[in-house]
């Protein structure tokens, strides 16, 4: 950048607003970006990262986004959803093995229908960042079987399919921020809930439950996403720094996810704090095979293209 062409009352600042904790993979990679984008800038872009959902809850921070109250929100996918539904095709149970088809996926031709359908509602996608596979907790009884869960209040994200993926067992699927959930646990409104291994630890849900199934049943990443009049109004230069350490910022943090949650995990085995259930391959295929009706409701939705992309029924990669 040409730090000579800016004055100081031209400084750009991003107010970078986010719902987790400062330890988990988005939290650390808000900071690692904020710092890079000081430093390669001169100074002269300053990115403010608020964790913990201290400016707006997850509820609020797209419409905070819209308005222009911040600049930059990184929204799990299931969030997304409320500007464009066809997004909850991410959230479908066992639809990704690996973090690598997610990324294939997004990459290829249909995620970039479904970028560009961000970018027709006025945001532009600037990247996706990993938080991992979701796991199950909750305070009843093992769950091993889709029949667990009937009877259970499950917190769910905003998302038709994730509302779907639990109803259709008779569980009942409750909307929670993400920063309320402790204290929906205390309260007894909630019995369970789905997350990442590194949410479940920064937020100590698992010192609140008594049961963790390991069951990789869906992702949870995030969309990296600005206001596209705010985008189209950043010098070009600036739109070129932000995107090269974006870039940079997301191969680590998506190596990051994959060490956090693999530790997080070790260490609530060894702290015995919680009793770990696996989901054998076995039950695994009864769990596909018992959400199959999930992915018929989205397919009446939405037509079947978005799901006959995905790879488990591809054979092979998006391109």
């Amino acid at each position: 950048m040409d730090h000579e062409q800016l004055s100081e009352e031209e400084r750009i600042v991003i107010r970078f607003s986010h719902v987790v904790g400062e330890d988990t993979p988005k939290g650390l990679a808000a900071r690692k970006f904020a710092k890079l984008m000081n430093e390669r800038s001169g100074e002269h872009v300053e990115v403010q990262v608020f964790p913990n959902g201290i400016l707006y809850k997850d509820s609020k921070e797209m419409e905070a986004l819209s308005n222009g109250s911040i600049q930059m929100i990184a929204p799990a996918t299931s969030k997304v959803t409320s500007l464009v539904p066809e997004w909850s095709v991410i959230d479908l149970p066992y639809a990704f093995e690996s973090y690598e088809e997610v990324h294939d996926y997004i990459d290829g031709d249909t995620g970039q229908e479904l970028i560009a359908k961000l970018d027709a509602k006025g945001y532009v996608m600037l990247g996706m960042w990993d938080n991992g596979f979701k796991q199950l907790t909750n305070r009843s009884y093992p769950i091993l079987h889709p029949s667990d869960v009937a009877d259970l209040k499950i917190r769910i994200m905003p998302s038709d399919i994730l509302h779907e993926q639990f109803s259709i067992f008779g569980a009942v699927p409750i909307k929670v921020d993400f920063n309320t959930v402790f204290q929906s646990f205390e309260g007894g409104e909630i019995d369970g809930q789905e997350n990442t291994m590194s949410n479940i630890a920064s937020k100590n849900i698992h010192l609140q439950q008594k049961y963790l199934t390991v069951s990789n049943h869906g992702y949870l990443g995030y969309v990296l996403m600005m206001n596209k009049e705010f985008w189209n109004g950043l010098p070009e230069e600036v739109q070129l720094l932000i995107t090269e350490t974006l870039s940079e910022v997301s191969d680590w943090e998506r190596e990051l996810a994959k060490e956090l949650n693999e530790s997080e995990l070790t260490e609530m085995e060894e702290c015995a704090c919680i009793e770990i259930h696996y989901i054998s391959q076995a039950e695994k295929e009864i769990w596909e095979e018992a959400f199959e009706p999930v992915y018929e409701y989205y397919r009446k939705r939405f037509g079947a293209k978005y799901i006959d992309s995905l790879p488990k029924y591809k054979g092979g990669k998006d391109t």
